[in-house]
């Protein structure tokens, strides 16, 4: 049996001893607790009965696929409530006792806030080394745009800096079979979703106004308290899941590579990823799009496993077929960035021309304010009214104020879950002043788009080739079967 004491069990113990420990407690749990009051589940957790006021934790199931607890590291300072509570939305706002599951988004804003180390990512590392090193299994990456900017922070690199050619070398040379740009996917969601909302806005009214699903932790968010709105969420999967999807049918078939022996894998900001990938209903024919998810962090695990220093590894290109990308594709992962895109094709198929200078550098919705709103001059459609939120208790609010108003005077509305959207995922390296970091990250992912070679999605050479040999056209039968999806009302879980 393990002697060891976790700090938990430990500050119950020295809580209890005296004064002595009262005085020990006390020194750490000055005023109103940050996060609430302090309350631990006794569902899962045993009771919050110590002697003083400490200021708790939030909820983790054991079987959560996005985060998990170290108890030894844990010192209860209530940081991860308050991120949880006062950021996200999620705790204080579902009954108690729970009924039938631990409400968690997967955000793993939490995990930023802990100063213990003791709520990490649930590590799927070791899964990608054993998939690599089998011979049978033909392993795929794709990195997400969020992660391009900050990857290098890991390695000592100042904030901001853009590695993505050498994230790239040093993928391959981490021994991945094939590596693609998750902007490629971000590109040919935008024909998708730019088509969808265009036909929505003249067709099906009914669906305004239009919510992004790019985002798992915010798509979680809705089907938990806000179900009666999922028929305005897009169908359209998110981009690691397109490419998913593309690559175990499009890529196989052209390499003609049994799809069962790919291993689908992402690079990516978010922990919540892990939660997406095991959704059932993202997957075809039986087959689940994506295998793994390693978030910005495990991914510099893996190649200081391997020796590998981005710092000194050789440069190179994404692999063709599914590796080109514009302006549009890598701006995704700044809050608005999803709209910007959208606006441009959605532009575009309205008009037949590209967007306007001013469409291109859309400055009313770039920024850290928590809910920006602009409209988009459209010929043939009109103006359009339009809202970007992030941060999922910015997204509550938002939401409250419009069930209060009865209508929405959006037509089209971008959620993310996370603040800065994914260069501040809960997957992304720390930092001792976060705010400066992702304001260097969104800095970065602008500078990229503006000095593309083509800004707008619809542009991209290999996405006109994916349809006119595979999908067709954006909303055909075949791009609904891989690119689209289905969303589960998940409020029952935890209301009556």
């Amino acid at each position: 049996m393990s002697n060891k004491m976790s700090r938990r069990k430990f500050l119950k113990v020295v809580a209890g001893s005296g004064v002595l420990g009262f005085g020990v407690m006390a020194s750490g749990c000055k005023g109103k607790p940050s996060g609430g009051d302090g309350w631990v589940s006794s569902q899962y957790e045993g009771k919050g009965d110590f002697p003083v006021n400490l200021k708790g934790r939030v909820a983790i199931s054991a079987t959560n696929p996005s985060i998990e607890r170290d108890d030894e590291k844990c010192i209860l300072c209530g940081q991860c409530v308050d991120a949880c509570k006062n950021v996200m939305g999620v705790y204080g706002n579902y009954p108690l006792p729970l009924k039938q599951e631990i409400a968690c988004v997967g955000c793993g804003q939490c995990v930023m806030q802990c100063p213990s180390g003791a709520i990490t990512e649930k590590s799927h590392v070791r899964k990608v080394l054993d998939a690599i090193d089998d011979d049978t299994k033909h392993v795929v990456v794709q990195t997400a745009p969020a992660t391009k900017v900050s990857l290098g922070e890991e390695f000592g690199m100042p904030q901001g800096t853009s590695v993505g050619k050498k994230m790239a070398g040093a993928l391959k040379a981490a021994g991945f079979d094939s590596v693609f740009d998750t902007c490629f996917a971000a590109d040919l969601t935008i024909m998708e979703e730019a088509s969808e909302f265009v036909h929505r806005l003249t067709k099906k009214k009914d669906e305004i106004p239009h919510l992004t699903s790019c985002c798992p932790g915010w798509v979680k968010y809705c089907e938990y308290f806000y179900p009666e709105l999922m028929h305005n969420l897009s169908t359209c999967k998110s981009p690691q899941n397109m490419m998913g999807a593309t690559i175990k049918s499009f890529y196989a078939e052209k390499m003609g590579i049994d799809p069962s022996n790919i291993v689908n894998v992402s690079i990516m900001p978010c922990t919540a990823k892990k939660f997406e990938v095991a959704r059932e209903e993202l997957e075809v024919d039986g087959q689940q799009d994506m295998d793994y998810v390693l978030t910005t962090r495990e991914l510099a695990v893996l190649l200081k496993h391997k020796g590998i220093d981005l710092n000194t590894v050789a440069e190179a290109e994404y692999d063709s077929v599914l590796g080109e990308s514009t302006g549009a594709g890598r701006i995704f992962g700044a809050t608005g960035g999803v709209t910007e895109a959208a606006v441009r094709t959605a532009y575009y198929l309205a008009t037949g021309s590209n967007p306007p200078a001013d469409l291109l550098d859309w400055k009313p919705i770039r920024g850290m304010q928590s809910v920006k709103e602009a409209t988009a001059s459209i010929p043939g459609v009109g103006a359009v009214n339009i809202a970007v939120c992030h941060g999922l208790e910015n997204v509550r609010q938002l939401l409250d104020g419009i069930k209060a108003a009865g209508s929405s005077k959006w037509q089209f509305i971008e959620f993310m879950a996370c603040p800065g959207g994914c260069i501040g995922g809960g997957g992304q390296p720390k930092s001792m002043d976060a705010v400066e970091a992702k304001k260097k990250r969104i800095e970065a992912i602008y500078k990229e788009d503006t000095g593309a070679e083509k800004r707008c999605s619809h542009d991209n050479a290999e996405i006109q080739s994916i349809y006119r040999d595979f999908f067709g056209k954006p909303l055909s039968e075949k791009a609904e079967k891989y690119l689209h999806t289905t969303f589960v009302n998940r409020h029952g879980r935890l209301f009556d």
